[in-house]
């Protein structure tokens, strides 16, 4: 199947599935534009989550697993997944693609040095470089961001930026709150490539590390097309608006819980089902 009046190639059934998921029926040809489309409609469309971590099963990042569950369960899940996931449907595509290996650094001081547990895209097209990363959780950034300036860039939510400082990158976020308008460091990365074998250590430990905070706390998110944000973090769901300002609630119970995420997150779970989440009071 093809999707767009421009397309002219025949693409794999997964392909066909994801675009599918994501609802996007718009030009599949290598450019700026499709690239643009995938990524917002990605994350406006397949959550971030780590439930499957705090229900004790394995995350698997072999290409069968991921299609099977973010496209076909209608599931979400982390970097090494959501990434994964795009790194195929781009390469198949035709576009130029490395994945680049990189330390989360949201709410960190620069004086902690996290672990190299993230998974972002390089992207070239027609010589210039743009970042992709629909897997960085409730600030995936919406659109591609051009890796070779350093100067403040709109996408369809947060403007982004990334600064250079001593041999590594540090991609930002200008971030609107009570407390005023700053910008804040969602990543930092050196630009070394990530490889599937450097992806599956770091996979295990982000899901199975006593010390990872996927273990250690419930984190869903999804962007809004409109500009808005969905995030639940353990029993915190927060709408936050494009001007910044933010709506939240507290969940009182586990049956709430499944309910914000059948609604809100199109994430849907059997009855009774619990997560073994410390942070979680009940």
């Amino acid at each position: 199947m093809c999707y767009g009046a421009t397309a002219q190639m025949s693409t794999p059934p997964e392909i066909d599935a994801y675009l599918d998921r994501i609802g996007h029926r718009g030009p599949i040809d290598p450019t700026l534009a499709t690239l643009r489309s995938l990524v917002l409609a990605h994350v406006s469309t397949i959550p971030f989550e780590n439930l499957d971590v705090l229900l004790g099963r394995p995350i698997a990042l072999d290409l069968p697993s991921v299609v099977r569950k973010l496209v076909h369960e209608q599931r979400g899940g982390y970097c090494f997944e959501h990434n994964g996931l795009l790194l195929h449907v781009l390469e198949t595509l035709g576009f130029a693609v490395t994945p680049l290996s990189a330390r989360v650094r949201l709410q960190r001081p620069r004086d902690m040095t996290p672990p190299r547990t993230h998974m972002f895209l390089r992207v070239t097209i027609d010589g210039v470089p743009w970042m992709a990363d629909v897997g960085v959780g409730g600030l995936s950034p919406t659109s591609p961001v051009r890796m070779d300036l350093a100067d403040e860039q709109p996408t369809a939510h947060e403007p982004r930026r990334l600064v250079a400082e001593d041999g590594r990158w540090f991609h930002q976020v200008l971030l609107r709150d009570d407390a005023g308008t700053a910008w804040h460091d969602v990543c930092e990365y050196t630009g070394e490539s990530m490889p599937p074998i450097d992806r599956e250590v770091a996979n295990w430990y982000t899901s199975a590390h006593p010390q990872s905070h996927f273990r250690n706390r419930l984190l869903v998110a999804r962007a809004g097309p409109d500009g808005r944000r969905h995030t639940l973090l353990d029993t915190v769901l927060t709408l936050r608006e494009r001007d910044g300002t933010a709506a939240r609630r507290t969940l009182t119970g586990p049956d709430e819980l499944l309910a914000v995420l059948a609604d809100v997150f199109g994430l849907r779970f059997p009855a009774g089902t619990r997560f073994a989440c410390e942070t979680l009071p009940w």
